[in-house]
């Protein structure tokens, strides 16, 4: 048995402190000075990190997202996409500056959805002076948490319109009581002017800057973001049952920009851009089809009408309109077949017009006057060259073939008995002569008859 103590060590173990109790005795001034004087800058260094890394990046910042054009799904992307970043980043609020004439329905759902739901303050800001918050714009202002309007600004004309032509009298009614309905929640959700929300939508009825505000539409007034800043700062916003309050006057504001890929789809959707880009891939597929080999053409033609249906499908489209203007193209391709003195031509045109004038419907999606007279006029000329140079192709004298062997000159190389042997082009044929011909006279091809040749000795009148 043995006697004794301890070791110093295991006796520490056996008092039942951890490591880091240890160190916690070890750090006490009482104890031990001079490693309390060492650790404590360790300690304070390690926690200043901690802080700066774990503070977000927009942390005491405001970011802004300008919304220009009509409301398409590329839109409510990029918003969707703003609300993300301010929201993963931790920002005092975003500023949605809005100018537009209105859109798509589903669109504005979707980003309506998004603002009242979104983790951050919402600021819509209707700007600059002469822009517009219409159709589906008010909705979108009427969401945010703060909503402001630029002097020389209006808003309003809420009423729905079917995109893919009209309406009957029930359509019209359901689908203006589902939009009244949802502007008054969105208007009860901010305390704003239900009554009015539901009179922009049955009325069509707008406001400007200064009766929005006298209105109860939006909250106040204000020339540039500072100032809707600062008239924000200290106002309430609520989530559920939280109430907040707004502190963001003075605060640095951070630029958000659509991505590359958002800015080409958002090119592409304008309704005009689109329209030029399906005819052009129709003239550039058709003139490859005339014109076998081009390949340019076909090229160029090929990718704009990929980039037409790109458009396309992010745009109210009206199918009808669509058939139209094929319609009216297979109209152009069949008076460069059939000879109709010009009635299919006619048709053609009165069919691309047609359905470029219905191609799109809706608020701010519509082709505008001047592009559907220059396609319509374009697209007449285009296929009248190719008519006129299709009648010009027939007029031609047949070079090709034994068609166009005949009334060729010919040498005789071989008596003709009526039988013998000429010339032509250094090849040499059979012939049979209507006169007989001795060799080195000049004969003119009247037919082929498989592979001899019917000729006749030619006038001394027409040899001179």
């Amino acid at each position: 048995m043995r006697c004794g103590t301890r070791p110093v060590a295991v006796r520490a173990r056996r008092r039942g402190g951890s490591p880091l109790a240890a160190l916690r005795r070890l750090a006490q001034p009482s104890r031990r000075p001079a490693v309390a004087a060492l650790l404590a800058p360790f300690a304070a260094l390690v926690l200043g990190a901690g802080l700066l890394f774990a503070q977000a990046p927009g942390a005491g910042r405001v970011l802004n997202i300008r919304l220009e054009g009509p409301v398409t799904p590329v839109m409510a992307e990029v918003l969707d996409h703003a609300l993300d970043r301010a929201e993963a980043e931790g920002y005092e609020a975003i500023v949605v500056e809005i100018d537009t004439p209105g859109g798509l329905e589903t669109s504005m759902r979707e980003m309506v959805k998004r603002i009242l739901a979104a983790r951050v303050p919402v600021i819509t800001w209707v700007s600059p002076s002469g822009a517009r918050a219409a159709s589906a714009g008010v909705f979108i202002t009427m969401a945010a948490d703060v909503a402001a309007m630029a002097p020389g600004t209006n808003i309003g004309a809420a009423t729905p319109v079917n995109m893919q032509g009209g309406m009957d009298s029930t359509m019209a009614r359901k689908a203006a009581n589902d939009a009244a309905a949802f502007a008054r929640t969105i208007a009860a959700q901010r305390n704003r002017n239900a009554v009015w929300a539901e009179e922009a939508v049955r009325q069509a009825v707008s406001a400007s800057e200064t009766e929005a505000v006298e209105l109860d539409i939006v909250d106040f007034v204000a020339g540039t973001r500072e100032a809707v800043l600062e008239k924000a700062d200290g106002l309430e916003w609520r989530r559920g049952d939280e109430v907040r309050t707004l502190s963001v006057a003075g605060r640095p504001v951070d630029r958000a920009e659509p991505s590359f890929r958002q800015k080409v789809i958002g090119t592409l959707a304008d309704p005009n851009i689109a329209y030029m880009l399906l005819m052009l891939g129709f003239y550039g597929l058709l003139f490859e089809l005339q014109n076998p080999g081009a390949i340019l053409p076909g090229v160029v033609g090929g990718i704009c009408i990929i980039l037409a249906f790109l458009a396309l499908s992010v745009l109210p489209v009206n199918f009808a309109g669509v058939a139209l203007i094929l319609l009216g193209v297979v109209f152009f391709i069949a008076e460069i077949k059939v000879a109709s003195h010009g009635l299919l031509a006619a048709g053609g045109i009165i069919s691309v017009a047609l359905g470029s004038l219905i191609l799109f419907q809706g608020e701010g999606v519509r082709l505008s006057w001047s592009v559907i007279a220059g396609g319509t006029v374009a697209t007449a000329a285009f296929f009248m060259f190719i008519a006129g140079a299709a009648l010009r192709a027939r007029g031609r004298k047949v070079v090709t073939g034994d068609q166009g062997m005949v009334g060729m000159r010919a040498t005789v190389v071989a008596p003709l008995k009526p039988r013998g042997t000429v010339r032509v082009n250094d090849e040499l044929w059979n012939a049979v002569a209507e006169a007989g011909a001795e060799v080195g006279t000049e004969v003119e091809i009247t037919g082929v008859e498989q592979l001899t040749l019917r000729v006749r000795p030619v006038s001394k009148e027409a040899q001179a």
